[in-house]
């Protein structure tokens, strides 16, 4: 998990840059602690957006500590029935806008909501 600062602002934050949040797995074997140990499964590379702000500096460092926890990411079977490593149950604003609510801006509540949601998994 790496991050830069973008020059331009997200909708809704009209004043801030953005923090571009970079996730980079390669494909690699799955270990005992996966659910298919010795398959092979397939990488990801993600882009996630937040605020250049009070707010979303304090959500970066939340998710970077659920990231070191490992609970953020899995491995999964897609429809395909292939495995592949999937975001696990902590939200990612994935489009910086353009896209759908739940994975873009607008979205008034998604600092609030990550954090609450974080908060229930023990990360403060």
């Amino acid at each position: 998990m790496t991050w830069v600062i973008l020059n331009r602002d997200l909708p809704g934050f009209p004043d801030d840059n953005t923090v571009q949040i970079n996730f980079l797995f390669p494909d690699g074997i799955q270990t005992e602690k996966h659910p298919h140990p010795g398959q092979p499964y397939a990488g990801l590379r993600l882009w996630a957006y937040l605020p250049d702000n009070r707010e979303g500096r304090k959500v970066l460092r939340l998710l970077n500590k659920a990231f070191g926890r490992h609970l953020m990411f899995t491995i999964a079977t897609n429809q395909n029935g292939d495995d592949v490593v999937t975001m696990a149950t902590i939200p990612l604003k994935t489009q910086p806008d353009g896209g759908h609510k739940t994975d873009s801006y607008p979205d008034a509540d998604y600092l609030k909501t990550v954090k609450r949601l974080l908060k229930e998994k023990g990360i403060e």
